[in-house]
């Protein structure tokens, strides 16, 4: 059985098919989109279904959040920012060369 996301994050999801997103399955991408776009709805959402471990995995592994949204994360969850993908000195320089600002 799907597990459905509450209406109110639909707005988070505009690129995929929601009614048909369970978040069981796709927890990191579930949780990279909170992570990055989430309001305060939408955080105390997160922080009642996923564990501190879940948001760390999706910093650890996924780059689809923005060095500015997983710092910000790496502090509230008193995550290690050296093991922070999208933070690693050699991420950073690449979209340096792609985004110069």
């Amino acid at each position: 059985m799907t597990k459905k996301l509450p209406e109110f994050l639909r707005t988070y999801f505009w690129d995929v098919d929601f009614d048909k997103l369970d978040m069981d399955a796709y927890p990191k991408y579930v949780l990279s989109r909170i992570l990055e776009y989430g309001n305060e709805k939408a955080v105390r959402w997160m922080k009642k279904n996923y564990t501190k471990d879940d948001v760390a995995d999706v910093l650890f592994r996924l780059r689809s959040v923005s060095p500015k949204s997983a710092n910000f994360w790496s502090v509230i969850y008193d995550i290690d920012r050296k093991k922070v993908l999208c933070l690693q000195k050699h991420y950073l320089e690449i979209r340096k060369m792609h985004w110069p600002y």
